[in-house]
């Protein structure tokens, strides 16, 4: 695959966020496997879990990740070569900072957390500074989210809804952002490491 990094881009993202549902966890649990222990940009991921019991996802990820895997709390600044799964039964949101807020607003989409919820507020605070991927899922959520990172000048990628185990939240992206990247699981994982190539000047200890 060539590079999906547009050539009048000359700046790393500050933080990649992940977005999903049903069959989400086998397409990050593929991307996070494929990441060097160096990977320095933050990936914040929200994957729509059942609300009143603790997540599971971290231990399933954790044994395939090369790199620090948590829950944030609220407040919490981003650091680098981290990855961080969105709670159960509270919104994500990124804050200026950036750092982590923590929300039980009500749900959005009929889930908290919601992929759309974390997608605006990266966009809103980030900017072009955000890059933001939706994968397999059965809802519309992270499909707003997705353009309006996409509109604020942050590169998106989306799953192919062919290679989806459920289609309807990469159709809904591909509907609102029809030019974003249509990418197999493995064509994905490709792109989010070639966030890391890309990266001019990555830093220890601070965004």
């Amino acid at each position: 695959m060539g590079s999906l990094i547009p050539a009048s881009q000359t700046q790393g993202p500050q933080a990649i966020l992940v977005g999903g549902s049903a069959g989400a966890s086998e397409v990050v649990s593929l991307v996070l496997g494929a990441l060097p222990a160096d990977f320095a940009t933050p990936i914040v991921v929200v994957i729509h879990l059942p609300r009143h019991r603790p997540s599971a996802l971290a231990g399933a990820l954790g044994g395939k990740c090369r790199l620090a895997l948590r829950e944030p709390l609220d407040k919490e600044p981003l650091a680098p070569a981290t990855v961080y799964l969105a709670p159960p039964d509270y919104h994500l949101l990124i804050d200026p900072g950036p750092s982590f807020a923590l929300s039980v607003d009500a749900p959005v989409n009929f889930s908290r957390p919601s992929i759309d919820v974390l997608f605006r507020s990266a966009a809103h605070v980030l900017g072009p500074g955000c890059a933001g991927v939706l994968v397999s899922g059965a809802s519309p959520d992270g499909a707003h989210g997705l353009r309006a990172i996409q509109q604020a000048g942050g590169l998106v990628a989306i799953q192919d809804p062919n290679d989806a185990a459920q289609a309807a939240m990469p159709e809904a992206a591909r509907a609102l952002c029809p030019d974003a990247p249509i990418l197999s699981a493995q064509g994905i994982s490709q792109w989010v490491q070639q966030l890391s190539a890309w990266q001019t000047s990555p830093r220890r200890g601070a965004i």
